[in-house]
């Protein structure tokens, strides 16, 4: 049996993100780790407050807390055989979770990589989420608007990115060629399309820096978010989280790798449960869930104990 861990992305955070990790003595440290880096307050705090819990730097940060502070609690339940991949940000927190980088190596990196993304990307810019047809209807519709393909989360399934002024049309062509649902998401960065290609420079460099540490035996297989191949060498890993910050992430292949695995529970950590619902409709014989839909991390646990 094999538990595949999948982190979260931007998008999901809220108030009551840390809920069933917040009292948790494991996870101690990795809040405590994040506090300098946000202007001195607790992160479970700045939760709470639901106040700006969607800026890219706090959102990046908080994203990758969750998902270190969830693995220290479910690590305690010695899960076995399981591999990782993270969704965008998600992708570094892998990184501390398959015992590469310790967490406040991930935090700081992570609060870097907004930063290098927020000084990339200029004005009027963002992301939309197109689902419905496939990629060879769709491909000629976001080359003809000037739009990038930012993420394939499946078959009929996808992320662009683009000019703001770009989108909107670029949605409603969509949903004339066929799509289900195509709008222009609250977001305004262009994250994983090449208008960003200056971050991923920025961002590489300082992954260079980073110390890095040999995972103990019992890590998760770590897969690349970036195309769901396990990084065995560090430094084509580190390539490709630098890479994908300006380059299409195919999710899909990331699940394709799960199932490949030999994946027969999934588990989400982070805020919400949009990599969860994913991994349903592509793993639909695996048992699968999201840390935000357990009442406790004891039942969480027992959940894992139960294989």
């Amino acid at each position: 049996m094999t538990l595949a861990i999948l982190l979260s992305g931007q998008g999901g955070q809220h108030p009551a993100m840390f809920a069933l990790t917040a009292d948790r003595p494991e996870a101690q440290g990795v809040f405590e780790a994040a506090r300098p880096l946000l202007g001195g307050t607790d992160p479970r705090d700045l939760a709470a407050s639901g106040e700006g819990l969607h800026g890219n730097r706090t959102g990046q940060i908080l994203c990758c807390v969750a998902a270190l502070a969830g693995w220290s609690v479910i690590a305690v339940g010695k899960p076995g055989r399981a591999v990782v991949a993270g969704y965008s940000i998600g992708d570094l927190a892998a990184w501390g979770i398959a015992g590469r980088f310790d967490a406040a190596t991930v935090l700081r990196l992570a609060a870097a990589r907004a930063e290098a993304m927020d000084a990339a990307s200029g004005e009027g810019f963002g992301l939309a989420g197109i689902r419905g047809i496939g990629l060879p209807v769709l491909d000629p519709l976001i080359r003809r608007h000037g739009c990038h393909l930012a993420i394939r989360n499946a078959a009929d399934s996808f992320v662009v990115g683009g000019r703001r002024d770009a989108l909107d049309p670029l949605c409603e062509d969509a949903l004339a060629h066929g799509a289900q649902r195509a709008v222009p998401l609250p977001v305004e960065t262009p994250s994983h399309t090449p208008l960003l290609a200056e971050a991923s420079t920025r961002f590489r460099a300082l992954l260079a820096e980073a110390e890095l540490h040999r995972p103990p035996p019992s890590a998760p297989r770590l897969l690349s978010g970036l195309d769901g191949a396990a990084v065995f060498q560090p430094e084509a890993g580190l390539d490709k989280l630098a890479a994908q910050i300006s380059r299409t992430l195919d999710w899909a292949a990331c699940l394709d790798a799960c199932g490949e695995y030999g994946a027969t529970r999934v588990l989400e950590l982070g805020p919400g449960h949009a990599l969860a619902t994913m991994a349903q409709a592509s793993l639909p014989d695996a048992r699968v869930h999201a840390l935000d839909a357990f009442r406790s991390a004891d039942g969480v646990l027992d959940w894992i104990r139960r294989g």
